[in-house]
């Protein structure tokens, strides 16, 4: 069975989640992972779900979002982004940076500060709801 980062087994339930979360473009939260995978591995409990979340955002294979209170969402893109939550309907989107330079050209940092991770979410009101109000 192949190794996690970290040195952890992927067991068939690691897997399962990893998928779904994987293939999601709706940056799901762990209820909507636990609905997808209870599909395809019917005995599987939404404890276990989280759990695995949480193994699989600490070895580095999906990231958590968490944007003000909502519940906390996953996200399979570990590329340098950040997010648009929509304030009417909480859809949630990457999006990327516009130009050239690495992190720390972009942002006014401490001197000698190094970034690690970016987390950074902008809210507002997507083209479908600006759309209908």
């Amino acid at each position: 069975m192949p190794v996690l980062p970290g040195g952890m087994r992927m067991t068939t339930q690691r897997r399962e989640v990893y998928e779904v979360v994987a293939t999601s473009c709706d940056h799901p939260c762990a209820g909507m992972v636990f609905d997808r995978v209870k599909k395809r591995a019917p005995s599987i409990s939404l404890a276990t779900v989280y759990n695995v979340l949480e193994t699989l955002s600490r070895c580095g294979l999906i990231k958590q979002i968490n944007v003000d209170r909502d519940a906390t969402r996953y996200c399979p893109n570990l590329e340098d982004h950040a997010h648009f939550y929509c304030e009417a309907c909480g859809e949630v989107t990457d999006i990327y940076r516009k130009g050239q330079g690495n992190i720390e050209k972009r942002w006014e940092l401490p001197d000698g500060a190094r970034v690690t991770a970016v987390d950074v979410a902008l809210k507002g009101r997507c083209p479908r709801c600006v759309e209908k109000s």
